[in-house]
């Protein structure tokens, strides 16, 4: 199995069926392909996907299982449909009179890297945050920070507002704020008592991130944001490398934490 690359909506079009064989295409969510394919093959085409994003080269598979699973296949991440998540990005500020509903952080790691939140009973990807509560008092950025130890156990600096999506699909028009921070502690992982969820910590570039989620064509300009905020916070551009945990607390990390 190959990657040919991405497909615009453009090449799509351009597409000619030959008349025999192949009938039609259909570009199908990751997690529904098993509808769609005979299983060994959805396997295998699940298995190439997590191997693209984790940037490992080539997995060897056995019907369909790799020999050397990656964290994403232990996980058996994409194994749930993605929400589609298809807001503009903006970077300015949030205009006034549009509620701030949501905020979300990309969390750096000191090699550069950011937390991405798998649910371990679904496979699903999260950025660290959630809604504003009435405890936050209207501050975005504390919820990020009250979020960010609520599902992650992970402390973190002050927030940078990076920008925000415009979201037209509840009742109310509303604004989902993105912020960046360094990791600055965190603590062995719990039970987030509002969701019940666990969550397994990973630690992966932010272009890998991007991959996890179904953002269309606006996750490039978000990125450039992050990656902004990013040499603000006077990090590196992390190497492409394989996603890992991220890893237990050292002592005196475990102390900053508290």
């Amino acid at each position: 199995m190959f990657d040919g690359g991405t497909l615009t909506a453009a090449d799509l079009s351009q597409v000619r069926l030959p008349g025999r064989e192949v009938t039609g295409i259909r570009c199908v969510e990751p997690a529904l392909l098993p509808r769609h394919m005979a299983p060994s093959d959805a396997r295998r085409a699940l298995a190439a996907l997590r191997a693209r994003i984790n940037g490992t080269g080539p997995a060897i598979l056995e019907d369909g299982r790799p020999l050397a699973p990656t964290r994403l296949d232990d996980l058996q991440v994409l194994r749930t449909p993605r929400k589609p998540q298809l807001w503009p990005w903006h970077a300015g500020p949030v205009p006034a009179g549009l509620p701030v509903q949501q905020a979300w952080g990309w969390l750096f790691a000191k090699d550069g890297r950011v937390l991405v939140l798998i649910g371990q009973d679904t496979g699903s990807a999260c950025l660290p945050g959630g809604t504003v509560e009435a405890a936050d008092h209207g501050a975005p950025a504390r919820t990020l920070r009250r979020e960010a130890w609520e599902e992650a156990r992970v402390r973190i600096s002050d927030p940078l507002y990076l920008g925000y999506h415009p979201d037209d699909s509840g009742s109310r028009r509303c604004a989902r704020a993105r912020y960046a921070a360094r990791i600055t502690g965190w603590e062995p992982p719990s039970r987030d008592e509002a969701t019940g969820q666990t969550y397994t910590r990973l630690l992966a570039t932010p272009e890998q991130t991007a991959q996890l989620f179904d953002w269309g064509d606006e996750a490039a300009s978000q990125l450039a944001s992050v990656h902004s905020a990013r040499e603000e916070l006077g990090l590196t551009a992390p190497a492409r490398q394989p996603i890992t945990d991220l890893p237990p607390p050292q002592p005196n990390e475990t102390a900053l934490a508290r």
